[in-house]
């Protein structure tokens, strides 16, 4: 990507096995461990994330999305509080070309019938999304006592709600959806027909099968 100096990209590794390294090189790129091995830390991660960054905006995703260089730079020129991104399914495969193509998402395990139904659509997720980062702070961040409990911990839902209060309070304002970039997401988990779904291996190895989870006692994800 051809990326502006001040444009850092931090990875959070909260417990990769075996933990992420830099095989790249790049001077851009900092990883760091959380040295926590309980499950379903991300909260923690994201929270050290926005503590570790030194810029005045902060970009937060999950490792199974394909960050766009226009959408960085879009986030980098934003003079707002926070946005939202716009979703789609896509692959970025081992020589770095990224598709869209049907019978590649059909290959990475995207089922027939939800692309039938919806093509490359997915809706906004609350996980994904960029804003300032003292505004972060000042909400509060991601809550931590529910880091190591059974998945789904509730977290997307708290950190909604938080949203939603300061909105309702005046005190955050959201880019409006017809501007917003699109971030594009691996086929993987509940749009592939089974919530523990990982492409070739790609993505974590933990469980999301419970009866908490509404995906796991819904499979229908045509919606």
């Amino acid at each position: 990507m051809n990326l502006p100096d001040d444009v850092e990209i931090l990875y959070i590794d909260d417990g990769s096995e075996p933990p992420i390294e830099d095989t790249v090189g790049l001077d851009r790129l900092s990883i760091y461990q959380t040295h926590d091995t309980r499950p379903w830390t991300w909260a923690l991660a994201r929270n050290n994330g926005a503590m570790l960054a030194r810029g005045e905006y902060l970009l937060m995703t999950d490792l199974d999305y394909i960050i766009p260089e226009k959408a960085i730079h879009f986030v980098r020129e934003f003079k707002g509080q926070y946005m939202g991104f716009r979703r789609e399914f896509g692959v970025l495969d081992e020589d770095g070309n990224f598709t869209q193509d049907k019978e590649t998402l059909l290959a990475y395990g995207l089922s027939p019938e939800r692309y039938e139904a919806k093509g490359t659509l997915l809706p906004a997720h609350t996980n994904n999304f960029a804003l300032k980062r003292d505004l972060f702070f000042a909400m509060g961040g991601y809550v931590e006592d529910r880091v190591g409990k059974p998945y789904p911990q509730g977290e997307d839902n708290n950190w909604r709600k938080k949203r939603g209060r300061w909105q309702k309070a005046g005190k955050l304002t959201l880019l409006e959806d017809r501007l917003r970039p699109t971030l594009y997401m691996f086929p993987n988990g509940q749009w592939c027909g089974d919530v523990d779904y990982n492409p070739f291996g790609l993505f974590h190895t933990l469980s999301r099968k419970s009866e908490k989870n509404y995906w796991y006692k819904h499979p229908n994800v045509t919606r």
